[in-house]
């Protein structure tokens, strides 16, 4: 009788032990406010690190969603910014563009990339060497898709424009001038060509491949890179350590 007495309080209590025994656990825990968030402390160390970091703000945030340019999706813009401007499919003794546009107009950087080399005086002379200086101020860059983009005959150079400087497609280089072998005609010689470096080369740097079909492409908004056809280039006649043609060199 005693045993089934016992029995029948044991189970008559289970239903309050169901509630109280939960409540005696969370009561015995060091430090714990039972009204509190719970404790995310059992969260993986990616999620406590991700938890940790301060919010971006919405520019930040903007900012990191746009994906970094690569060698294959560079925008490319028309090298001079101005609305009467034309210029030549071809061009006397070797690969280039002169590009005929108002002395003074904007010349701008076709692409991002870095500055590779500046010149800021005019040392052509009738009596000089032939090839040198005959692009008077001038700016080459080297682009982030590896093409030297080339730009000579200028009034001027843009202040803060000097070797070493990062640029983005459409930022002021320098103007449209004459200097140079220019003729005293406005106009922005420019070439396309790989950097080749240890030596000055301004038979490469001047252009080795036609750039009209690129210019086309730029002048209707769109953006045909000449990559390709400067690496092929490269990979055919390597760096020439001296001009293959004579002649006018821009």
């Amino acid at each position: 009788m005693r045993s089934r007495s016992i029995g029948r309080r044991l189970r008559s209590a289970y239903p309050i032990l169901l509630l109280v025994v939960p409540a005696l656990i969370a009561g015995c825990a060091p430090g714990t406010d039972p009204t509190a968030a719970p404790d995310s402390s059992w969260e993986t160390p990616s999620a406590m690190a991700t938890a940790a970091q301060p919010a971006e703000s919405p520019t930040a945030a903007s900012a990191s969603a746009t994906p970094a340019p690569s060698r294959t999706n560079l925008r490319h813009v028309f090298p001079v910014r101005a609305s009467n401007v034309d210029y030549h499919p071809t061009h006397s003794g070797y690969p280039g563009t002169d590009i005929f546009a108002d002395c003074g107009e904007p010349v701008v950087a076709v692409t991002d990339g870095t500055v590779l080399e500046v010149s800021r005086v005019d040392r052509f002379s009738k009596s000089g060497p032939l090839g040198p200086y005959n692009g008077g101020l001038s700016v080459s860059l080297l682009g982030d898709d590896g093409v030297r983009y080339y730009g000579s005959h200028l009034s001027a150079v843009a202040a803060g424009i000097d070797a070493g400087v990062r640029v983005h497609a459409g930022q002021p280089l320098g103007k449209v001038g004459h200097t140079g072998n220019a003729n005293n005609v406005c106009h922005l010689h420019f070439g396309l060509s790989p950097q080749c470096t240890g030596h000055d080369d301004w038979w490469i740097r001047r252009g080795v491949i036609w750039p009209a079909p690129y210019l086309n492409s730029w002048r209707r908004g769109g953006s045909r890179g000449p990559a390709t056809e400067v690496a092929a280039w490269q990979k055919k006649h390597g760096c020439p350590k001296a001009p293959g043609t004579t002649g006018d060199a821009g």
